[in-house]
């Protein structure tokens, strides 16, 4: 590194860390969250709402309300997500179609008109030439977040009216965005393939199949099993929303707010779920995963699992961040209503795929982990949504590139009702930051300095 670079890094880190004390003294809410925990209420949204706590009054000052944990609930529009899939299992169908007309109108579709949804969609999946040439020529394949993020941002270029801010408008370029997303990350794995030495497959979506099944014949050339596309079917629809707080819905409808397009809004929703601490996270779990079915050489002992999560959380393993990736949420303490669904597929397909010394390593991790947090810092936790849907993906079959992708690729439903949702309300989002009580420098030339 050259020592101006270096002297650089060497500056910023003594200057930008700000003590506790001041912190504590101004009352700053550092990443949005109250000192009990509870997120900073900045807006209001219908899409979705996450529940891990109720307010309830303080025994000692029945004035103050407190945080207490309950067990986690997800609603989309006023439905509940458990409800919504529960109601698909048992009638095995396809939802995703269904959840997404719901998050962008607030409201259940009727049968013709999910039918005639669900047909525009299939429509608007299909490539043109230039969106087809961006994906083979354009685009940097080597990390498939990197991919999705930049077709999503060229897509402009097939638009006449990109920059249009008219909710009828953007309304059309959401729903567009969330019919191509599927092919486009399909499609980004086929290349990277191909540069890697193997056959160039471009795919189409095929008419009266459903996202989830297309996505996975996509990926395949074969027509997949359909249970096992039921339950991508769900795995897509826990993904869909999530509240407008989480960072990636934060960061489009922060950028929506400048009256930025549609392609920008959501390509800024792709690069902030790439990050490890958001969607990211399920391909951390698989790596911390596979670092210990290395090192730990009975997986089935507690002992020896609770050993090596030591290890972790002392910085000694795995990617020795100190994290075990997948336990802890910011609003979920008692239990992520996500997580649940995913076990239990999880313990299906383990059982189908004869992995179940996998599935009940994840368990072990499981119990353990929240114990381990809190003896060390009395919090209690649980598993997340990330913790079992890498599990799930990898014993469908999909490789391990394209677990955050699979992810966002859900998300932009969301996305794209929180960019409407934003649009009209039509408030730019600009919180404040304030300075510690430094002295004012008088400014000094050179030979002063």
């Amino acid at each position: 590194m050259e020592k101006i670079i270096a002297k650089i890094n060497k500056l910023a880190l003594a200057h930008d860390h700000i003590s506790p004390e001041i912190i504590k003294e101004k009352n700053i809410k550092l990443g949005l969250r109250n000192s009990d925990g509870t997120g900073v209420i900045v807006g209001i949204t219908t899409k979705g709402r996450v529940i891990g706590y109720e307010m309830v009054s303080d025994e000692k000052s029945p004035d103050i309300k407190r945080p207490k944990p309950i067990e986690g609930k997800l609603y989309y529009c006023g439905y509940d997500v458990d409800d919504i899939i529960d109601f698909n299992e048992k009638n095995k169908r396809f939802g995703f179609e269904e959840v997404i007309y719901l998050l962008l109108t607030n409201v259940l579709p009727c049968k013709e008109d999910l039918e005639s949804f669900s047909t525009s969609l299939h429509k608007k999946s299909k490539l043109s030439t230039v969106e087809r040439r961006i994906i083979i020529e354009e685009v940097e394949n080597s990390n498939q977040m990197y991919a999705l993020h930049s077709v999503i941002s060229h897509l402009s270029r097939c638009d006449k009216n990109p920059d249009s801010v008219d909710v009828s408008i953007v309304g059309e370029q959401c729903i567009n965005i969330i019919a191509k997303a599927p092919v486009i990350v399909a499609n980004n794995y086929s290349v990277s393939r191909f540069r890697k030495g193997d056959d160039l497959r471009l795919s189409r979506s095929r008419e009266n199949l459903s996202i989830a099944e297309n996505f996975l014949f996509m990926l395949t050339g074969e027509m997949p099993d359909r249970e096992d596309a039921l339950m991508f079917d769900a795995c897509l629809i826990m993904h869909a929303e999530h509240g407008g707080g989480n960072n990636s819905t934060f960061t489009v409808r922060t950028v929506s707010s400048s009256g930025a397009n549609t392609y920008m809004a959501i390509a800024a929703g792709v690069a902030s779920l790439s990050g490890q601490f958001h969607g990211g996270a399920n391909e951390s779990v698989m790596f911390m995963m596979k670092q210990l079915r290395k090192e730990v050489k009975d997986w089935t002992s507690e002992s020896e699992v609770r050993n090596y999560l030591n290890r972790v959380l002392d910085k000694k393993a795995a990617d020795k961040s100190g994290k075990i990736y997948g336990l802890g949420h910011a609003v979920y303490t008692l239990s992520d209503p996500r997580t649940k669904i995913l076990k239990k597929y999880a313990r299906i397909l383990a059982k189908k795929h004869d992995r179940m010394d996998l599935f009940n390593l994840f368990e072990i991790v499981e119990k353990i982990g929240p114990e381990l947090l809190y003896e060390r810092k009395g919090n209690r936790t649980c598993v997340n949504v990330d913790f079992y849907s890498g599990l799930v993906y990898k014993l469908l079959g999909i490789p391990e590139a394209l677990f955050t992708p699979i992810f966002a690729m859900a998300r932009v439903a969301g996305w794209s009702a929180h960019r409407l949702e934003q649009l009209v309300q039509g408030k730019i989002i600009r919180p404040a930051y304030i300075s510690p009580n430094y002295e004012i420098l008088k400014y000094k030339d050179f030979d002063e300095r």
